[in-house]
C-alpha cells in the first residue's frame, strides 16, 4: 500500500493553490467533473503523496484549517526553511527535538499546519 493523497480542507481552493504553488508544490490536476464539484492535486517537489483541495465534495467538508501536524520531510532542514522564508512563508524556527530529529513548523492560509521534518538517517533510497 501507498499513500498518495492527503485531503486538505480549505476555505477558498484558488488562495490555497496559490499558497501550495508558492511552497514549490506542483498543480498535477485542477478539473471541474461537474457542476459545484473542484478537484485539485498538488504534489511537493520529490514527493510520491499529494495533498488534495476543493470543494463539492464530501472528503473537502471538514473544517477549513483542521488539519494538523502534515510532516514534509527534508534532506536539509536549514536549506529547506530558509528556502520557504525567501519565498515568504512564515516558518518557526529549528527544534532539534532529540535523537536527531528536526522540526519547524508553519500554516496555510487556513491554519491547516505543517511541519518540515528532518531524520539524518534517511538519505539517499532511505530518503
Amino acid at each position: 500500500m501507498k499513500l498518495e493523497l492527503v485531503p486538505l480542507p480549505v476555505a477558498d481552493v484558488d488562495r490555497a493553490k496559490a499558497f501550495y504553488e508558492s511552497l514549490g508544490f506542483v498543480a498535477d490536476v485542477d478539473v471541474t467533473p461537474a457542476p459545484g464539484v473542484r478537484v485539485v492535486q498538488l504534489t511537493p517537489p520529490g514527493s510520491a503523496c499529494s495533498i488534495g483541495i476543493g470543494s463539492g465534495l464530501p472528503v473537502y467538508e471538514a473544517p477549513p484549517g483542521s488539519v494538523r501536524g502534515l510532516h514534509l520531510v527534508v534532506g536539509d532542514i536549514e536549506a529547506a526553511r530558509a528556502d520557504l522564508v525567501g519565498r515568504g512563508i512564515d516558518v518557526g524556527e529549528v527544534q532539534d527535538v532529540g535523537g536527531g530529529v528536526k522540526y519547524a513548523g508553519f500554516a496555510d492560509p487556513d491554519g491547516n499546519s505543517l511541519t518540515l521534518q528532518e531524520m539524518p538517517w534517511r538519505t539517499g533510497d532511505a530518503f
